[in-house]
């Protein structure tokens, strides 16, 4: 099955209900099919290539579903082709808070729509500023 997100927010929303389920197919629909594509997983390494993405999905997956994701303070800068989206993730297992990670996701527009082609995750310090702290949403 291949998917077409029409924008970036659409991939964005399809990789963290991705991440949610452990559904590693549904994962590497959202990133392009590009050699040059990275990701950074928080306290890790960058690693390069489709097929290392993939993996580290896969190792990651492989305790099944359990983390819950609360996107905020989102900042995006979008452009005709390429899309920035930093975020704060504020992560929760069953019955408890596991903490915040800043995000870095960058989309690109392909032949098959818009795909992620980075994920930079660091850990955060502490908690998300309160959600009413004004933050721009779009930036151009």
């Amino acid at each position: 099955m291949s998917w077409r997100f029409a924008n970036s927010d659409e991939a964005e929303r399809a990789f963290y209900e991705a991440f949610e389920r452990a559904d590693l197919e549904a994962m590497m629909e959202v990133w392009a099919e590009d050699e040059e594509v990275a990701c950074v997983h928080p306290g890790g390494q960058r690693i390069d290539g489709l097929e290392e993405v993939r993996e580290s999905w896969r190792r990651i997956f492989s305790h099944g579903p359990s983390l819950r994701f609360r996107v905020s303070h989102r900042q995006i800068w979008r452009g005709a082709l390429v899309a920035v989206h930093a975020v704060h993730e504020n992560i929760h297992a069953p019955g408890e808070r596991l903490g915040l990670v800043i995000a870095t996701n960058v989309y690109v527009l392909t032949s098959g729509g818009w795909r992620m082609v980075l994920h930079h995750a660091s850990p955060g310090s502490g908690q998300a500023p309160p959600d009413d702290e004004p933050v721009a949403t779009v930036l151009h």
